[in-house]
């Protein structure tokens, strides 16, 4: 489903600001894999996503999808195959565009169809019916600015958005870390049933260890560009918080004490 063969990435390279993002980064995920990743800041989270989705392109590597080479495929391209969420709620929708047309935009990503043709009545059914699996009274505000939800309302419409036209592949990144904790829950619950339900290929960068222990099936711990810890079927059921920091103290040593907190 989504292979990265040997990817590199440096910043600034030559210069006294050089800095090595990632070094030959190499992840298999199959279909339906819900891959957790964790890190302290620097790690490579955020670059890797980035090369993922064709924001960024890799100094040396392959990225594969389905068996398609889509290195240097553009972003927008590659919009098709690739569901995003970010941490500001408002980076994956038009604020001063209603509901509806925030959800037709969506849906012509995939289909490259104009604007026109994604308000038609059958459509708005269909996102009616998106929108009402949320439980948030969305499906009744289909004219309302986008601009105008609460952070976890546009973020849930976000969530909705990157994933009701069944992307190859989902990256959510740290997509809970900007709500107050009630909203946070509601979108990682969310988050658990629309991947589960659709079993979709799922990358989650988060800073929280309790949401990486509980969520996915694989969980990857990221330092200096590396992939440096990974755990998967029943290894990754028996992790805990403590024994993902126990881990990342043994591989760390003596940096651990100022990260721990970064983690956490």
């Amino acid at each position: 489903m989504l292979q990265l063969k040997q990817i590199t990435k440096v910043f600034n390279e030559g210069t006294l600001d050089e800095k090595v993002a990632l070094k030959h980064i190499d992840l298999s995920l199959q279909l339906g894999d819900f891959v957790t990743i964790i890190g302290s800041n620097g790690a490579g989270k955020s670059t890797l996503m980035n090369i993922i989705s064709g924001r960024l392109v890799p100094d040396t590597g392959e990225v594969m999808i389905d068996g398609k080479d889509v290195t240097t495929m553009s972003e927008h391209d590659r919009a098709r195959y690739i569901g995003r969420v970010f941490q500001d709620p408002m980076a994956g929708t038009a604020p001063n565009m209603t509901i509806e047309e925030n959800l037709a935009i969506a849906y012509n990503r995939t289909t490259k169809r104009t604007l026109r043709f994604g308000v038609t009545k059958k459509r708005r059914e269909f996102f009616k019916e998106a929108l009402a699996t949320l439980q948030l009274g969305l499906e009744n505000r289909l004219h309302a600015k986008v601009g105008l939800l609460s952070g976890g309302e546009r973020q849930a419409l976000s969530l909705l958005m990157a994933t009701f036209t069944q992307p190859h592949v989902l990256l959510l990144d740290e997509h809970t870390a900007a709500l107050d904790p009630a909203r946070a829950q509601l979108i990682t619950d969310l988050t658990k049933q629309i991947v589960e339900t659709n079993h979709l290929t799922t990358l989650m960068v988060t800073h929280n260890m309790e949401q990486a222990v509980q969520l996915g099936n694989r969980l990857i711990m990221m330092d200096g560009g590396q992939i440096i810890f990974e755990a998967s079927g029943e290894e990754k059921k028996k992790l805990t918080v403590e024994v993902l920091l126990q881990e990342f103290q043994r591989i760390r040593g003596s940096q651990f004490a100022s990260d721990r907190a970064v983690l956490v």
